[in-house]
């Protein structure tokens, strides 16, 4: 296959040190060949665009299993984009590329929101964006969890325009229901709500931002007397993606400056927040994590104790994306043993390398890059 390549300076050669004891060689020996290396593939504009396939994808990620279908190379999608369980994701891909995915090999940009299970896992939370917000967080174990569409639709006129949104779609069937409703799920008229998370991208962005302004500057509760702003978390802060759309779209980030533009000018303290998702680095030391436990569930490795699973270092992860200040940032920014790849498939087309966040390595395709990556590791 010709490649159409740009590096960034040589690729590092990693070593490979294994601190394993000879238990477990031992228990190795009759085992496949352990791969020193994993992949991290973001989904829109280097998987897919909008429900479709794209370069070379399917046929890429075929390479990466055994004949038996098994599979042999540990791999995962991290994409920011999310509002529906890992679960259903999984299924989705599995349908649409034709390779068996686990759950397991699913990271949203909402999965980091298990970890605030603890702190919220009894408190009244709201969830917006596209999909099916309340569903995620209440699989995640939230028991007292309303969708934006929900709440709102419990206080009379907080939208001062839904008269005029003429909607046929199942949310707005949903919300003449809920609205018909006369008893709430919770006691959203004297509890105060403590938390805020924005799933994925917001679809009614005027609603979103009002009915939010509402919560954060109140305290929690809607026409009430400002009170400490409640929490709020973004699953991501992409300022743009690649959709099926040529163009790019405003993406969760976009969403956020409006919000925070918005808040800041009709409320006397700053809006607080927390956003997840790519580049911070802790989502790559996540990632890092379960592609570790994905190669023990490789080689049968449950048997191993965790002391020997951690101890398991890659030689290589690589991060194949399309968005440089996403993707490339934030595989830079996680440092060794990251080795970034730039696709021109999605918000990156330009010939040469991004000037701000060089990737390692450009390529057009998914395809040009596994096989860069499976000549490199020997795996061709």
């Amino acid at each position: 296959m010709r490649f159409r390549t740009v590096f960034r300076g040589s690729p590092p050669l990693l070593l490979f040190q294994s601190q394993s004891s000879w238990r477990f060689f031992s228990q190795l020996r009759s085992r496949p060949e352990r791969s020193s290396f994993g992949i991290a593939f973001d989904i829109d504009g280097v998987i897919l665009r909008g429900r479709v396939p794209i370069g070379g994808s399917p046929q890429s990620l075929r390479r990466l299993y055994g004949d038996s279908g098994t599979l042999k190379i540990p791999f995962l999608f991290l994409t920011n984009g999310g509002g529906i369980p890992e679960s259903r994701r999984a299924s989705e891909l599995s349908n649409l590329l034709g390779v068996k995915i686990l759950p397991s090999q699913v990271v949203q940009g909402h999965s980091p929101f298990k970890g605030l299970l603890k702190r919220f896992e009894n408190e009244l939370i709201v969830a917006t964006g596209k999909g099916e917000p309340a569903l995620v967080m209440s699989e995640y174990g939230f028991k007292k969890v309303l969708s934006l569409d929900e709440y709102a639709a419990y206080f009379d006129n907080i939208d001062p325009v839904s008269q005029y949104k003429n909607w046929t779609t199942e949310q707005a069937f949903n919300r003449c229901n809920i609205s018909m409703d006369l008893v709430p799920r919770y006691n959203v008229f004297s509890d105060r709500v403590k938390a805020a998370f924005v799933i994925s991208d917001p679809v009614d962005w005027g609603r979103d931002i009002q009915v939010l302004c509402d919560i954060l500057r109140s305290g929690g509760l809607p026409a009430e007397n400002n009170g400490h702003q409640p929490a709020l978390y973004f699953a991501a802060d992409d300022l743009e993606y690649q959709a099926a759309f040529p163009a790019k779209r405003l993406g969760m980030g976009a969403f956020r400056i409006a919000l925070e533009s918005i808040f800041n000018r009709i409320h006397h303290s700053a809006l607080e927040y927390t956003s997840f998702g790519k580049p911070n680095p802790f989502v790559f030391k996540n990632a890092e994590t379960i592609l570790r436990q994905i190669q023990a569930s490789c080689h049968d490795d449950n048997v191993i104790g965790i002391e020997d699973m951690v101890s398991l270092d890659f030689k290589t992860l690589y991060m194949i994306g399309d968005n440089p200040v996403v993707d490339i940032k934030g595989a830079q920014q996680a440092g060794h043993p990251w080795f970034s790849i730039l696709t021109r498939t999605g918000v990156f087309r330009e010939k040469e390398n991004h000037a701000e966040f060089p990737a390692d390595l450009v390529v057009d395709t998914v395809e040009e890059a596994v096989e860069y990556i499976m000549s490199r590791e020997g795996n061709a």
